[in-house]
């Protein structure tokens, strides 16, 4: 059985240490009070995060706006007027006091306004690392996370960059695999033992490729 990294911080770390991936990665922080309220200050819109888990869950898109704040979170709006009252809405939202990342909320090219991200799969299978995956997920109306688990559609990357960024899809899709095997060499070097992973992926409007998250048990 291959190695496992649960923590989204520890191998974000680790890729931050490479220049040219850090650039792709938005600014991620611990989450904390003091956090929240800088990272709102400076870009408006956060994504609060488990630090561990998979599959959207206990994911929340937070953003301030002239009235106070909004917490996106399964398909809902909650509201706040103001800051303390923005951490009640997030504490009572995370009942099992799990630890959070903060990441900077990236605004993704969509379709028909349902943003668009990519999983790249890569395998180790008997020491060549091969490429299984390059797909794309659309998410369910009203929803920011593009989970198939939470109602998101599972569609062609060649379909979703074309409809989204109305370009063709070869150059950026090779973007996407170069980069992952870039992440790959730094975090086989990191954690050995890992057999496999999954790059999750957003482009914005001007075709900039984030990375957001990685897998080691990819579903």
């Amino acid at each position: 059985m291959s190695r496992t990294v649960p923590s989204k911080w520890v191998k974000t770390g680790a890729l931050l240490k490479h220049a040219g991936v850090a650039r792709t990665i938005p600014e991620t922080r611990r989450f904390s009070a003091a956090a929240l309220k800088a990272m709102l200050a400076k870009y408006g819109s956060v994504v609060a995060k488990p630090c561990v888990g998979a599959g959207g869950i206990g994911v929340m898109m937070i953003s301030r706006y002239s009235k106070g704040y909004a917490v996106h979170y399964y398909g809902r709006v909650l509201r706040a007027g103001s800051f303390p009252a923005l951490l009640g809405v997030v504490n009572r939202l995370n009942r099992r006091r799990r630890a959070y990342l903060l990441q900077h909320g990236i605004r993704l090219a969509s379709i028909g306004g349902r943003p668009v991200d990519y999983r790249v799969k890569l395998v180790n299978e008997n020491g060549r690392w091969l490429l299984k995956a390059v797909v794309a997920r659309v998410a369910r109306p009203g929803y920011f996370v593009t989970n198939i688990c939470r109602g998101g559609d599972l569609i062609s990357s060649n379909d979703a960059i074309r409809r989204s960024l109305h370009v063709a899809p070869r150059r950026t899709k090779r973007r996407l695999i170069n980069l992952s095997y870039t992440c790959k060499n730094i975090l086989t070097q990191a954690f050995p033992g890992i057999g496999q992973l999954g790059f999750d992926y957003g482009i914005d409007a001007r075709g900039k490729i984030w990375l957001f998250e990685v897998n080691t048990r990819p579903q």
